[in-house]
């Protein structure tokens, strides 16, 4: 397995070569249930969520090389390649990184960028130093609740979805080769959906010293909710899917029914989700939603430079 140079060359997903007899649905209840407890921890700034979560190997892998991410008030999905354990230890590092170093911290973009960087360059000279697991990485996609905005860091094709007043909106863009010819025009949706190199990412997390980062921002109101997947769950179910059971009145059940959708229409990768409803009642202040592509580089990165940009909605 070669080393990945970015800025020239695209990720491909490791589709593991071994399989095992698809599982049922009927199975997801018992996964479900062996779920270990894990908390989100927000602050009373942040402001009072409710959260459920899920994370599944599919019916086809042999294991699960996505992390979900909870704690110090975030939230977050990562979803590893690179071989047979590769992924898993991109994943789970980058999780484990990420909460180490925003434990005690106040949610802002520049620690949010500062801890991300820090991560990878730590992942990237684990795999520079350990020849078994050259071209590991990951996506991420995380969750940190401001005061009165949601800070939205993203890196790969892990999405976040809002769900606001029954209108659902895809807040990240997808870092991959088939998004990036929908976004130029050369793809439509349809045929990214079935084109034979929509497995392949334009950047991960651990791929090389310094990676780009997207940060967008977007205002809070109460009621609110938010999805942050892995793309075996919004790879594998509609956007009509999507809305329908995002608005189920639990959100625990909400969870279950993605989970067992996306199990139900193949369950081809990896499946992990996070749901999070702001039930917050004060008032927030209402800005207008923007995009941030971050620090190229990591001097950049350090002192929190970025362009931005209104994010359509």
């Amino acid at each position: 397995m070669r080393k990945f140079n970015l800025k020239g060359t695209v990720i491909q997903r490791m589709r593991g070569i071994e399989r095992e007899e698809p599982r049922t649905v009927e199975n997801v209840k018992t996964q479900i249930e062996e779920t270990p407890v894990m908390s989100v921890d927000f602050t009373e700034e942040q402001g009072v969520f409710a959260c459920a979560w899920r994370t599944d190997v599919g019916r086809l892998r042999k294991n699960n090389q996505d992390a979900v991410i909870l704690g110090n008030g975030l939230a977050g999905v990562a979803d590893g390649m690179g071989g047979h354990k590769g992924g898993e230890i991109a994943s789970a590092g980058l999780r484990d990184g990420l909460l180490r170093e925003t434990k005690d911290s106040k949610p802002g973009k520049e620690k949010l960028v500062e801890a991300v960087q820090k991560v990878n360059r730590e992942l990237w000279e684990q795999q520079e130093g350990n020849s078994s697991l050259s071209g590991m990485g990951t996506t991420l996609t995380v969750l940190w609740p401001t005061e009165n905005e949601m800070l939205i860091g993203q890196v790969g094709d892990s999405r976040a979805y809002l769900l606001r007043d029954n209108v659902l909106t895809q807040i990240t863009n997808d870092h991959s080769m088939v998004a990036d010819m929908v976004r130029k025009g050369v793809l439509t949706e349809e045929q990214a959906a079935c084109h034979p190199m929509r497995n392949y990412i334009t950047r991960a997390v651990g791929t090389e010293a310094n990676i780009e980062i997207d940060l967008y921002t977007h205002n809070r109101r109460r009621g609110d909710r938010w999805l942050i997947c892995s793309d075996g769950l919004h790879g594998m179910i509609s956007t009509e899917e999507l809305i329908s059971f995002m608005a189920d009145e639990d959100l625990e059940k909400a969870a279950d029914r993605l989970l067992q959708a996306a199990l139900g229409n193949g369950g081809k990768d990896n499946i992990s989700l996070v749901l999070i409803q702001d039930e917050t009642e004060r008032e927030f202040t209402d800005t207008e939603p923007e995009e941030q592509d971050a620090a190229n580089t990591a001097e950049q990165s350090a002192e929190g430079e970025t362009s931005e940009e209104v994010n359509p909605q």
